[in-house]
């Protein structure tokens, strides 16, 4: 069994276990980060079946607060799964993930296909592709044994704690505020948790998309049509405790809200 698949199939079995994943062999751990996107890839295949379809990508790593938290100066990519996306309002069980957080978030939804092509991708390429914009909750899980530990090409192998959204309403991309404006604020049982603003991802979202379609363009895949993109958080990650309810508020772009019992 070569690396890539037995690196997969052990993320995929404690990921269904809701086990925390401990370091992998030396021989099978992801080398670098390309070599975890491969691993990614393979994980994917092997967690359909449970996840259902791949429907659309978060961006981790994308503000200052998030790369000195987890001490990753870059963006990294995860994927986000059917089952996993949930309407504002929804009640979730906190018993169904390992560490559960929450993440606030500004999410777009395309409205065509970013298909891999000769040139990168601009801001204005990704912003024209954009049907609308949705305030969000990134779901993430710390299913780790020690995250500190693992390194960004196990984290990228494993979706860089990923584990689902709940989206308020579409705004459409005409009637949006400028996003970097945008301030959003991270609401714990009615208390501010945190705060930042659009300007925080990368110096704007459409940064945070363009990063996404030309990472994926030099793997010869293609963003598409219907897919959701997080964008990345304008907050530090805000780890809960079963019973707490959620709030993100987005100026311009309305609020959503779960709870975790």
């Amino acid at each position: 069994m070569n690396s890539i698949v037995y690196c997969a199939r052990g993320i995929a079995s404690v990921r269904r276990n809701r086990a925390p994943l401990k370091p992998l062999p030396a021989w099978a751990a992801p080398r670098d980060e390309a070599e975890g996107y491969r691993v990614q890839r393979a994980l994917h295949d092997l967690l359909l079946p449970g996840t259902g379809a791949l429907v659309g990508y978060k961006i981790g790593c994308t503000s200052k607060v998030m790369q000195h938290y987890l001490n990753i100066p870059h963006p990294c990519a995860g994927g986000v799964f059917a089952r996993g996306v949930h309407g504002t309002g929804v009640h979730l069980r906190a018993a169904d993930y390992v560490r559960v957080g929450v993440e606030c978030e500004i999410a777009v939804r395309l409205a065509r296909d970013l298909p891999p092509r000769g040139a990168p991708f601009t801001d204005a390429d990704v912003a024209e592709a954009i049907e609308a914009y949705l305030p969000a909750i990134e779901i993430v899980d710390d299913r780790y044994d020690k995250w500190e530990t693992l390194g960004a090409p196990t984290l990228i192998a494993d979706d860089f704690f990923a584990a689902g959204c709940v989206l308020g309403a579409p705004v459409a991309r005409d009637a949006a505020p400028d996003l970097a404006a945008v301030t959003g604020v991270a609401k714990i049982n009615g208390t501010e948790a945190g705060r930042g603003t659009g300007a925080d991802v990368l110096g704007h979202p459409h940064h945070a998309l363009a990063w996404l379609a030309n990472h994926l363009a030099a793997e010869g895949r293609s963003l598409h049509a219907g897919q959701i993109v997080l964008t990345g958080s304008l907050v530090k990650t805000v780890w809960l405790s079963a019973g707490d309810h959620v709030v993100m508020e987005l100026a311009g772009l309305g609020t959503v809200e779960a709870s975790f019992g």
